[in-house]
């Protein structure tokens, strides 16, 4: 048996377990999918609407993963197949590890851009690009630079994965969580403070109520349930290295506070800037980070380059160490699976997910350059197929399925042993019938909403 099989990894701490799962929330999803939802969709309407759908939806769909992980203490493949063998079940378990695995082929891509536009700024380049929509679509559509900076972001995350789950995942956790958290701060404390940055932060803190619809409802619900990283696999899989002390409720909290605390001070970060500068809208969209930053950077430091330089570095900065946690999160559920059901070593198991997601991850790359007009699936590219599919087919489904298993199938006894660590942490019963109710009832219409909303 390969040395790392003998005895199972654990996180080391509980600040290691939340920073761990914190880190696996953070990602591109709040600081570039956030702040285009937030421009999008009218400003402070849709935070609130957001962070009420994170405590209703996303928290309570949290405890339901870390539950699973934490009582079977294995990857989430064989936990569903511990916790209901021989049915149907089952299939969520391979459902959640293919997700992750699928999600990082093409997330890795993006993270590379992240990559890039880090290299650039850190050269001083990134702010003064004249033709930033053209600077863009020249990178990405090279047939080799991409791929080279998406291949290096995964060899960073495949260094943290092979060292381990105290030695590569907990200690990186806990040295870019705080260093994300303390660039946000100073991004943020710099951005509120240029001139005409008032009607930004009033932007994002004066909700107009006209704006709420049906579907920035919807939206925010979405936002909510991708940006926490649920049924991807990742918060399960952690959870089965939680100790047995780790209070899940409390960790879940304390997980969504970040999350959320992230994704709103991206927005306090990027509209201040957008406001700014005339002449550059808030709902530029997902072009905004790659292509409407640069001008801002640009031109809200004409008078000092040095300072739009330092900050450009810092954003791009910010925006890699939250690519790169995520990553890690994603890259850990394959991993799993194949040390524990192959009983393969890590090093053999890390370089399989890594050289796969490259391989397939090239196609992804490509469809921005020599690939673009290649449409085998679905009139899609690669690109945008894995990213469809995921988003709006994977993650949904997954959810859903998650909430009945919970709600339905899965043992009562094992829901309160688990949210009481086995009654050293006492639980009002009335919450514990509130859990059970939501998980049958609430969670699964609601995902089903945001699953027929986003196919629309």
């Amino acid at each position: 048996m390969p040395q790392d099989m003998e005895k199972r990894a654990n996180f080391g701490s509980k600040l290691g377990i939340i920073l761990a799962a914190a880190g696996s929330a953070v990602g591109l999803g709040n600081v570039w999918r956030f702040p285009t939802e937030v421009g999008a969709n009218g400003g402070a309407a849709f935070i609130l609407i957001y962070v009420l759908c994170v405590l209703v939806l996303g928290v309570p769909l949290m405890v339901a993963e870390f539950i699973i992980g934490r009582h079977t203490h294995k990857n989430t493949a064989d936990a569903y197949r511990q916790l209901a063998p021989g049915t149907a079940w089952v299939f969520q378990g391979y459902l959640g590890v293919f997700t992750s695995w699928f999600i990082l082929c093409y997330y890795a891509v993006v993270a590379g851009w992240t990559l890039k536009y880090l290299m650039e700024s850190a050269l001083g380049e990134v702010a003064h690009i004249s033709e930033s929509t053209a600077y863009f679509e020249a990178f990405t559509s090279h047939p080799l630079i991409p791929l080279g900076y998406m291949a290096a972001s995964m060899m960073m995350c495949h260094l943290v994965i092979v060292r381990g789950v105290q030695g590569g995942i907990e200690r990186s956790s806990k040295l870019m969580m705080p260093m994300l958290l303390v660039i946000m701060f100073v991004l943020v404390a710099t951005s509120v403070t240029m001139p005409g940055a008032e009607s930004g932060v009033a932007f994002l803190l004066r909700p107009d109520f006209s704006k709420i619809t049906a579907d920035v409802v919807l939206s925010a619900m979405g936002q909510a349930f991708f940006s926490l990283s649920i049924a991807m696999g990742c918060l399960c899989t952690y959870a089965s290295y939680f100790t047995d002390d780790a209070k899940l409720v409390k960790t879940a909290g304390s997980v969504a506070l970040i999350d959320t605390l992230v994704a709103i001070m991206s927005g306090f970060v990027i509209f201040p800037a957008v406001f700014s500068v005339t002449g550059v809208a808030p709902d530029a969209g997902p072009g905004l980070v790659f292509i409407t930053l640069p001008k801002v950077f640009q031109a809200a430091f004409t008078d000092v380059p040095w300072l739009g330089a330092a900050f450009a570095f810092m954003f791009y900065l910010l925006l890699f160490l939250a690519a790169l946690t995520s990553m890690m999160s994603i890259h850990e559920p394959p991993t799993a699976f194949l040390i524990e059901r192959f009983r393969i070593s890590r090093h053999t198991a890390t370089g399989i997910v890594t050289a796969s997601v490259i391989a397939v991850g090239t196609l992804c790359s490509l469809s921005f350059g020599p690939l673009r007009d290649v449409r085998p699936l679905f009139g899609m590219t690669f690109f945008d197929f894995f990213d469809f599919v995921s988003a709006k087919i994977f993650l949904p489904v997954g959810g859903i399925i998650i909430a009945l298993f919970t709600g339905w199938r899965l043992d009562r006894a094992i829901i309160t042993a688990q949210l009481t660590n086995n009654g050293t942490q006492p639980v009002p019963e009335a919450l514990l019938k509130a859990f059970v109710f939501f998980m049958k009832w609430v969670a699964p219409i609601a995902i089903t909403l945001i699953f027929v909303y986003e196919l629309r």
